[in-house]
């Protein structure tokens, strides 16, 4: 069962179930994977070349807040080795946008 989650989170996870990089790119601020990510257009091309080519789709199945951050977890499936990964993302919110989100697995 997908958890109920808050607006920005949801719009992601709606956007990367379709892989629309300007729906994903909508509620993001800044992104942290592994590196510093920051602007639309830095997003955009962390999209394009790590999710999209190898069709990345999240499926939350946890969600909780600690302290500040909302932890969602879940299942990542795409053409990518070891699919599907377990992924941890704590998102960061602020004005109804996602301020920062951190990936790991």
């Amino acid at each position: 069962m997908i958890p109920t989650l808050l607006k920005p989170i949801a719009d992601y996870v709606e956007a990367n179930v379709k892989l629309d990089v300007d729906g994903m790119l909508k509620p993001f601020v800044v992104l942290d994977n592994g590196g510093h990510h920051e602007g639309r257009a830095e997003l955009r091309t962390l999209f394009e070349e790590a999710v999209i080519p190898v069709k990345v789709i999240f499926t939350p199945d946890t969600v909780r807040h600690e302290n500040g951050p909302v932890v969602v977890e879940g299942l990542a499936h795409g053409d990518l080795k070891g699919s599907p990964i377990r992924l941890t993302y704590r998102f960061t919110l602020e004005n109804d946008a996602i301020k920062a989100l951190e990936i790991t697995a």
